[in-house]
């Protein structure tokens, strides 16, 4: 009789009664609604207040999904493709997108068949009604990628950019992007490209003062110029 081993849950980011409390202190803190209803929902993404959650090399959508329900706030976005970049770059893999925004209708249906899942209103509601929270498929992944995505999200999380959770029942990562998200990669590109220029300046200098040094006369086209004129 063959025996399974069971492997022991010890996610970095637990499930608790403070993070949702975090979340949803957030979605206050950027005086965001909770969206109640398909219209509600029509209306912010006419306004591009919520924005689609578009597939491509590196991310996917879980095909069940409901089209109108493929998106959430503009910094979550970047943050979807900001991690699914970095991970299909170390993995060559996608990283596939559960879930994004809900209303509180849809909501309430998930409670009837999930008692696991957050309640549609109070101080422990879902993010998913503000728009600002993604859920990525954890299931299938190794332990190697799963240690991966968990190292990325720390500091972020530690800089309060970003309330994850790791959910046990469905094995995913619930993610809540927090406003400072896009100031914070905004900065963080900027920084980036001033950086990789002045590693080209210093590469720059180098070569040149290698070359002032050596002389031209040393230089291999130099070389080649002369045997060629000696022949």
């Amino acid at each position: 009789m063959h025996r399974f081993r069971r492997i022991r849950w010890s996610p970095v980011f637990r499930p608790s009664h403070e993070s949702l409390l975090l979340q949803n202190a957030e979605i206050d803190r950027l005086n965001l609604p909770r969206i109640r209803d398909d219209k509600e929902l029509q209306r912010l993404i006419a306004n591009e207040d919520l924005v689609a959650i578009v597939p491509n090399e590196s991310l996917r959508i879980q095909p069940s999904l409901d089209p109108a329900r493929r998106y959430c706030r503009p910094w979550t976005r970047d943050f979807v493709e900001d991690i699914s970049a970095a991970y299909y770059k170390e993995f060559h893999q996608q990283i596939q997108v559960n879930s994004a925004v809900r209303t509180v209708l849809v909501q309430k249906k998930l409670r009837r068949h999930n008692r696991n899942a957050a309640p549609e209103k109070g101080e422990t509601a879902s993010s998913h009604l503000a728009g600002l929270t993604v859920d990525l498929q954890r299931r299938g992944m190794s332990k190697a990628q799963v240690q991966w995505m968990e190292e990325y999200m720390r500091p972020l999380k530690e800089m309060g950019l970003i309330e994850p959770e790791e959910e046990r029942r469905q094995w995913c990562f619930h993610i809540m992007v927090g406003g400072g998200y896009s100031e914070w990669r905004a900065n963080k590109m900027l920084f980036d490209v001033e950086d990789q220029r002045e590693t080209l300046r210093e590469i720059t200098t180098i070569g040149l003062t290698d070359f002032s040094a050596s002389g031209p006369e040393n230089t291999s086209v130099s070389t080649v110029v002369d045997t060629r004129a000696s022949q």
